[in-house]
């Protein structure tokens, strides 16, 4: 298929799971915000996992199908699809052929949607992905959002049926409940009662938030120990700065490779999901867990894809061509050897990186 822009809604980029692998010479990862629900889309269509799709923001944009046919599944935020001007549900494997029109009425809830296609957004992958990172103009289309009169092509469509929903209880949370935060790697940088009130305040989301960061706004002012500033090191999804002014600084799919300000700890992957569809203003309160806490999260988020494969899985396709496979990725080259190709689900290997050798445990989450 082709979609054909005929108005780009307010922010509509070409996005994917991200570019993994290049933050050691300074490439951000980008990707998608909410990666849970682009990631369910894609199984709802019988894509790849890192098909690219359409990320759409607050106003989404009016979309013609032209040249074939396919289907669609909107995940994430509740933006009023519609088709031909008829209501369509969420989560669910809408077909679409040549003439017909996707728009959108507005936001209910959320405010990031996914519109997942029938085998993937076709455009060149830069460094593995096809994900828009606009600071540096890269990858997606042109490196930049969409406007009026942009046409995209589709890859070869996977599997599906029309009609396949994910079920409820395999669909992201997206309530209100706090970010669960495992407290590093510089903690120790803040002052305790600086701890506290991370972890007792309430603050509320600031309209300057972006791809980059979600920014805090309140009163309650966490105190460093000997001030914001640290060495710079490496920036994880999810990391929170504390920088001068004391207020929390969450770093989302944009985020820079490297950073000098203190880290107080890091939002667990699935609730940065969740915080990327808060709207300016929402209230935001963080909790602590502990690393085993985090990664038995991430288990069950792993088990609970594996049950929306099967589910996909045991109903008739109505398409039998297969999804091309994925380029894999280029890895640059760097400082950083391990003794072994890691392979099986679980091991240990030594790692050498600029010289000094680390013991790694290492575990696969699939």
């Amino acid at each position: 298929m082709k979609l054909c822009i005929q108005s780009p809604g307010a922010l509509t980029t070409v996005q994917d799971l991200g570019r993994w692998g290049y933050q050691a010479i300074g490439m951000p990862v980008s990707g998608a915000m909410d990666a849970p629900a682009l990631l369910r889309g894609n199984i709802l269509l019988g894509n790849p996992d890192e098909a690219a799709a359409l990320e759409v923001t607050m106003m989404g944009p009016s979309i013609r199908f032209d040249e074939g046919e396919g289907a669609v599944a909107i995940t994430g935020g509740d933006l009023s699809p519609q088709l031909n001007g008829q209501s369509i549900p969420n989560w669910t494997v809408i077909p679409v052929r040549t003439g017909d029109v996707l728009s959108f009425g507005g936001p209910k809830t959320g405010c990031r949607a996914y519109v997942c296609v029938s085998g993937g957004i076709d455009v060149p992958p830069v460094m593995g992905s096809r994900s828009t990172y606009m600071k540096a103009k890269i990858g997606g289309f042109e490196g930049r959002k969409l406007q009026k009169g942009d046409v995209l092509n589709t890859g070869v469509p996977g599997a599906f049926k029309a009609g396949t929903a994910c079920p409820e209880a395999l669909r992201p949370g997206y309530g209100a409940s706090p970010l669960r935060t495992v407290l590093g790697p510089q903690d120790s940088y803040i002052k305790p009662e600086g701890i506290k009130t991370f972890l007792e305040a309430e603050y509320r989301l600031s309209a300057s938030s972006d791809r980059m960061g979600s920014r805090m706004e309140g009163t309650a002012v966490i105190e460093h120990v000997k001030g914001p500033d640290i060495v710079s090191d490496a920036i994880p999804m999810g990391a929170v700065q504390v920088p001068g002014q004391g207020l929390p600084i969450v770093m989302m799919a944009d985020r820079q490779t490297t950073g000098g300000y203190v880290k107080i700890g890091v939002v667990h992957a699935l609730d940065v999901a969740r915080l990327s569809q808060s709207l300016p203003g929402s209230p935001v309160r963080f909790t602590q867990i502990s690393q085993e806490e985090g990664i038995e999260l991430s288990r069950a988020e792993a088990k609970t894809l594996s049950e929306l494969r099967a589910h996909v899985a045991n109903a008739p396709a109505i398409s039998a061509a297969s999804p091309a496979p994925a380029a894999a990725p280029v890895v640059p080259q760097s400082a950083v050897s391990v003794n072994a190709a890691p392979q099986g689900k679980s091991g240990a290997m030594n790692v050498t990186v600029n010289g000094e050798r680390f013991f790694v445990t290492w575990e696969r989450i699939e």
